[in-house]
């Protein structure tokens, strides 16, 4: 006997094996068991998900010897006969070979009579929406008031052709792609019972490749069978998909971390000797990329076996969160603009060269923290201060000296929060860091004699706080002592209080104080958060500058004079 292709030998005969579609399996076997039959079917969804399987098990089900069920049994003649193709009451149709009018015209003249065998008459009509539109307008009254011995079962990968007339005869099942385990579980069910040696990180990259497809999947590990000698070996099986060996996208992550220029374009050329496309390139630098931002929300998400899990974890820890941001945003955009570009090659290097310039530099950085954690005390302090309003020349004049005097210090290898506070000694009064030794505020000094007085909302723009930063915005500080911080979180944002979140801004703390920090948290109704005071803040902003907008006399003789009007939500305070 010829060999048989995995594809078709394991094709699944009835609903109980049919793998990754358990919606439409449910609305068919309670439609079967409650004799609840509709006419005619529409089965829609990508290339190798089930849509012809699923329609010869419901054939089966219909014209079963021991009555319609779900459950066909799998060995009376109609059953045998529908699995070998044979039955001659089951009229399978690839409209892609039958387009025109006239083939329709004789299929629907022999759906008047009765079946010879069967209990039905089921006509299976592929790729539907390859009819022509003659053909369609022919088989509309057929498709609505049908014999009552005939069932029509349709299926298409692009319903969007298919006529609305069609669509709303049909009962329509979108029959969904194969997610990535449940095709992994399928593989090693079937090389186990086939006594195929495998690697569970082979089978991981065939269904990378198949994309959602069972029967692709299937296929490549045919080719993978037959590439690697009776065994599914990984290495083989990178050697065999060729373009699926992403080690490339790691290097020129790697080469982006470490502003490596020379490496990126040198990558690129090897990718061009290589013959590998770009835009897929992108694209899978894009997949990539979300892959490490997964990792660096949940960790735990990242399959145990998953051949680049130790990668991505990494890369996860090395790449700030805003980077790998812009990274993903870049990718995206330069896959859509690549056929704009001279070339291929001028389009990928363009997007990595993009990314490098954009990459935020240790400087600007500084320069960013310093100037956030200045502006936050110089409103503090000029909003304690009941007499007088700071003009926003003199918070700028101040802004602007602290920054100049923190990047061109020469012995300042990073950013040091004590050195803002002394060189902003005008700003002690109610800000986060004092050099004055008379304070009477609660206080611990850290192993870097720096001083926390309790303000939180000021500490925390001194924190790398990276994924932790929700959770502390959202805390209010009740009380401290030298290695305790108690907080109070509302009840609406208990689910903050991950053990992650947790874990990162305990170490947020310890590396700023020098010492571990324990964090103690309450659960309770409403507290004074710091997102709540940005919150307060935004609004009565907001407010200020509407009703300087409404009090400005030139806006009032618009108003008067013109019949303008104004558009509130276009209103933003400086």
């Amino acid at each position: 006997m010829s060999y048989q292709v995995l594809a078709r030998k394991w094709r699944p005969k009835s609903f109980e094996t049919l793998v990754g579609q358990d919606h439409v399996v449910r609305a068919l076997t309670n439609a079967l068991e409650q004799n609840r039959l509709h006419h005619a079917y529409l089965f829609t969804g990508t290339r190798g998900v089930g849509k012809t399987t699923v329609a010869r098990i419901l054939a089966k089900s219909l014209n079963c010897e021991k009555g319609i069920t779900a459950k066909p049994c799998g060995i009376c003649n109609a059953c045998t006969e529908i699995d070998r193709g044979r039955f001659v009451d089951l009229i399978e149709v690839d409209a892609a070979s039958n387009t025109q009018v006239d083939a329709m015209r004789d299929l629907l003249d022999n759906a008047q009579y009765a079946p010879t065998s069967g209990r039905f008459k089921v006509y299976i009509i592929d790729e539907v929406h390859m009819l022509s539109k003659s053909a369609f307008n022919a088989m509309l009254k057929t498709l609505e008031e049908p014999p009552a011995h005939v069932k029509f079962i349709l299926a298409t990968t692009d319903p969007q052709k298919v006529p609305v007339t069609v669509l709303s005869r049909c009962l329509q099942f979108n029959l969904r792609q194969m997610a990535g385990a449940s095709i992994i579980e399928h593989l090693q069910n079937i090389l186990n019972q086939e006594n195929i040696p495998f690697e569970p990180t082979a089978l991981h990259l065939i269904a990378r490749a198949a994309a959602g497809s069972m029967r692709d999947a299937l296929s490549l590990t045919d080719q993978a069978i037959a590439y690697g000698g009776q065994t599914v070996n990984e290495s083989e099986v990178r050697a065999m998909l060729g373009a699926i060996d992403q080690s490339y996208l790691y290097q020129l992550i790697n080469a982006l971390l470490t502003n490596d220029g020379a490496s990126i374009i040198a990558q690129a050329k090897s990718m061009e000797e290589r013959s590998l496309s770009f835009e897929v390139a992108l694209n899978d630098l894009a997949q990539l990329l979300h892959q490490i931002a997964v990792a660096q929300t949940v960790p735990d998400s990242i399959a145990e076996d998953l051949p680049e899990r130790n990668l991505l974890l990494d890369l996860a820890q090395r790449i700030a969160p805003e980077t790998l941001q812009l990274y993903y945003q870049i990718s995206l955009l330069g896959r859509r603009d690549i056929s704009l570009a001279p070339d291929e090659f001028a389009g990928f290097t363009m997007s990595l060269l993009r990314m490098l310039a954009f990459t935020p530099s240790e400087t600007e950085a500084k320069k960013s923290q310093i100037k956030t954690s200045i502006t936050a005390n110089v409103i503090t302090t000029n909003r304690s201060a009941s007499a007088t309003e700071a003009k926003p020349a003199v918070a700028s004049q101040l802004i602007t000296h602290a920054i100049e005097q923190q990047t061109s210090s020469s012995s300042a290898e990073s950013y040091n929060p004590q050195m803002v506070a002394s060189s902003t000694p005008k700003v002690t009064g109610a800000g986060l860091l004092s050099s004055n030794e008379d304070s009477t505020e609660q206080s611990f000094e850290t192993s870097n004699s720096i001083q926390f007085n309790g303000n939180w909302r000021g500490l925390l723009d001194q924190l790398k706080l990276g994924l932790a930063r929700n959770l502390a915005l959202n805390s209010a500080l009740l009380s401290y002592d030298e290695n305790t911080m108690r907080f109070a979180v509302q009840d609406k944002d208990k689910g903050l209080l991950s053990a992650m979140y947790q874990d990162k801004l305990s170490a947020a703390l310890q590396q700023y104080f020098g010492r571990k920090i324990r964090l103690e948290f309450n659960i309770e109704g409403s507290v004074n958060t710091p997102a709540k005071e940005v919150a307060q803040e935004k609004a009565v902003a907001q407010a200020d500058a509407e009703s300087a907008i409404e009090q400005d006399v030139f806006v009032q003789a618009l108003i008067n004079e013109l019949g303008a009007t104004i558009i509130q939500n276009s209103i933003k305070p400086i």
